[in-house]
């Protein structure tokens, strides 16, 4: 038997149960939960940015840097299970890739990029290129 609930009409979780679960249909259940969380900050000499991957292995994530665009890739493989006796009540499993990509306005020193990843946290450093100042030329 499943679990009874107590129906609170005014409760917020009938209404956010609905959105999701039009997001979903609109979506695709494919990218249900695929998607990772960033933080983009900036200082005068670097950007950093600061992704979310919780449970992803450091081998299957993948960072880029192509002419002012970084992306970062991970493949993703979760499962949870949740079992009353012998009889499987709940499963929820899914598995692929998520990527996101980002185009800073800066030149990127290419060769002086910094990415570590520790408690499934992904920190990647992105120091600026240095800009020759502006110069006069002399018309002969």
């Amino acid at each position: 038997m499943t679990s009874l609930r107590h129906f609170e009409p005014f409760s917020v979780e009938p209404i956010n149960d609905m959105l999701q679960g039009m997001l979903r249909s609109f979506r695709g259940a494919a990218d249900t939960g695929l998607a990772f969380k960033v933080d983009v900050s900036e200082s005068d000499t670097a950007y950093t940015l600061t992704a979310e991957l919780p449970g992803v292995k450091k081998e299957d994530i993948d960072v880029s840097v192509d002419r002012g665009t970084v992306m970062i890739a991970a493949k993703v493989e979760k499962s949870s299970e949740q079992k009353e006796g012998e009889r499987l009540i709940r499963r929820e499993r899914y598995s692929g890739s998520m990527q996101r990509a980002f185009t800073l306005d800066a030149s990127i020193d290419e060769s002086k990029v910094d990415a570590s990843y520790t408690n499934g946290v992904l920190r990647v450093v992105l120091p600026k290129k240095e800009t020759s100042p502006q110069q006069r030329i002399a018309v002969k």
